[in-house]
């Protein structure tokens, strides 16, 4: 029985993950290497990933300071009652059972150019929907409970004795987070800046809707592999479609290292990473 479980374990992960990406990788290079060098550097291709790349950085470093700091909120903060607590982890949490298609509709009716916020903020020279911050804040809602949830566990599991005896020594607040804290949560960090990463880059339904998909202007990486595929230029679909897996494959790597990293610094006593 067990090794018909792990059989079909391993032949859906190849039916829904390794062949489909099987099947981007041969079409992507269907044409031969030209063709797929060719789809990676047209001018709205490289731009759409520069787009993305804009939008990866800037949603990452906001959910590493937010996210920290909501964290040590929830875990520390004192004004959190009981009661309270519950409704700000399911606000937290919302993102998970809301669709992204819905996120980016529900940022085009607060700051669409039709709403009275979007119109005093374009009188402003602050265009938020069609732009780069409407992508920015959709991609920001979706990925943000990434960063909570890895790092709250920890704060949680490392408790106040620490702390409180540095306040105690007259360390202060910042002092007393950099040495004391940080070394406990800091792959907790590491882990919630990666899995941001990867979901910022492969973000799709949102984005296309908050976006409008203008090429050459909010076109990111994902929203041009679904114009291709639209228009049946597959080569170029599938060129972008494997940069995009690759790069996520190289993440997903690179997060199962830092896992083993961190479980050799904690067996030689070098802190107290999230067991995962």
């Amino acid at each position: 029985m067990r090794k018909l479980l792990i059989g079909i374990s391993f032949l859906v992960i190849f039916l829904l993950i390794i062949l489909p990406f099987l099947g981007i990788t041969f079409g992507a290079f269907e044409d031969g290497p030209g063709a797929f060098f060719d789809a990676l550097v047209r001018p709205e291709a490289l731009h759409a990933l520069k787009i993305s790349f804009i939008i990866v950085s800037i949603v990452t470093v906001l959910n590493a300071i937010i996210g920290i700091y909501i964290s040590l909120e929830i875990v520390r903060g004192s004004w959190i009652s009981r009661w309270l607590k519950p409704i700000i982890n399911a606000l937290i949490d919302l993102p998970f059972a809301v669709s992204p298609v819905i996120v980016g509709l529900m940022v085009i009716l607060i700051f669409g150019p039709n709403t009275a916020l979007g119109t005093f903020l374009e009188d402003h020279n602050m265009k938020i929907v069609y732009a780069i911050p409407g992508m920015v804040i959709a991609t920001m809602f979706i990925t943000f409970p990434l960063m909570v949830r890895e790092v709250v566990p920890l704060l949680e599991e490392i408790g106040t004795q620490s702390e409180e005896a540095s306040a105690t020594l007259g360390a202060g607040p910042i002092r007393t987070f950099f040495q004391v804290t940080w070394p406990s949560i800091r792959w907790g960090v590491v882990y919630g800046l990666i899995l941001t990463i990867a979901r910022s880059l492969g973000e799709f339904g949102s984005i296309l809707v908050v976006s409008g998909n203008i090429i050459n202007q909010t076109q990111t990486a994902t929203t041009l592999v679904y114009q291709d595929a639209e228009q049946f230029q597959l080569v170029a679909a599938n060129s972008v479609a494997f940069v995009l897996g690759l790069i996520s494959i190289t993440i997903l790597l690179s997060l199962e290292w830092l896992k083993r990293r961190s479980e050799a610094t904690r067996n030689h006593g070098g802190g107290s990473p999230h067991a995962h």
